[in-house]
């Protein structure tokens, strides 16, 4: 991180003669001689007045070697500071956060794990959801976080990441706290009959074009596309056009002012753990940890 030479000017000006210093940096008075005879030709500056019972430095020299004491002692704890940087980037787990995919089930379950994983710490990210910029968050697995928890059956999502399935989300309605079905306990088809439902785009979740398919069934509801990925401006769209708006259980405290209602049907999502395409083996590690476990938790 700095010139070599420097290592034997100080040297010899601790050591007080070439001969000492070279005994300390184990090579021969006259490489060391030659060494600073080189700074000096380097810098165009005499660094020290040579006498028959040894060295010191002129006030050039005392400049110099002033300086590359603190040149040194910066150097030697940039070096600590990197070591230490290097090994918390390598025994850090990052988790994604968002409003719609938030981590804390990914923390209860690291707090599950971690006795397994001694010496790790998790730190979480937070992000954006913006259905524009959400595929890059997606994509930034691996470099910005290690691991995103989300409900998922985004065939987008999926070729970009792999996914470990932890539970399920079931899909619902959510209208406005002011909207007449807002103060029914469960919804059935028929409850939607004269309404306009926002829906995402067909072609992307099979779960939603198999409502989608189910509700085309009815002429009497109209539906909408949204946005290919759900963000809070969704939800705000839903609270202004009163427009009932296919939900996820899971999300029903995202926005204040909607109500989440449960459907009478069986329709649901994974929900899970994405990560990258290539893991590392501390990732598949951890991943091992949570299939054995997701396998022997009690059933709900």
């Amino acid at each position: 991180m700095f010139n070599p030479l420097l290592t034997s000017f100080v040297c010899v000006a601790d050591s007080g003669s070439f001969n000492r210093a070279a005994e300390k940096l184990y090579i021969s008075s006259t490489a060391v001689i030659k060494q600073v005879n080189a700074l000096e030709k380097h810098l165009a500056l005499q660094l020290f007045v040579r006498t028959n019972h040894g060295v010191r430095l002129t006030a050039a020299g005392q400049v110099i070697y002033r300086c590359a004491k603190q040149m040194f002692e910066e150097s030697a704890r940039a070096v600590a500071e990197a070591r230490a940087a290097d090994e918390l980037v390598s025994r850090t787990f990052c988790v994604g956060t968002s409003l719609l995919n938030p981590c804390k089930p990914f923390t209860d379950l690291w707090y599950q794990l971690n006795g397994q994983f001694p010496g790790y710490r998790l730190h979480i990210v937070p992000f954006e959801d913006d259905h524009d910029g959400i595929l890059a968050q997606i994509s930034a697995l691996g470099e910005k976080f290690d691991f995103l928890i989300a409900a998922c059956d985004s065939r987008l999502w999926l070729d970009r990441c792999r996914f470990l399935p932890i539970g399920r989300c079931k899909q619902a309605i959510a209208v406005p706290r002011e909207h007449p079905l807002a103060a029914k306990p469960r919804l059935r088809v028929e409850d939607l009959y004269g309404e306009t439902v926002t829906l995402v785009k067909q072609g992307d979740s099979p779960t939603v074009d198999r409502i989608r398919a189910e509700l085309a069934l009815h002429p009497a509801i109209t539906l909408e596309d949204a946005p290919q990925f759900y963000d809070m401006e969704v939800f705000n769209q839903c609270v202004q056009t009163q427009h009932p708006l296919l939900t996820l259980d899971c999300w029903a405290e995202v926005h204040p002012s909607l109500v989440t209602i449960p459907v009478e049907w069986d329709y649901s999502i994974p929900y899970g753990i994405l990560y990258e395409m290539n893991p590392p083996d501390d990732i598949l590690q951890f991943l091992d940890s949570v299939r054995q476990w997701v396998a022997t938790r009690p059933e709900k």
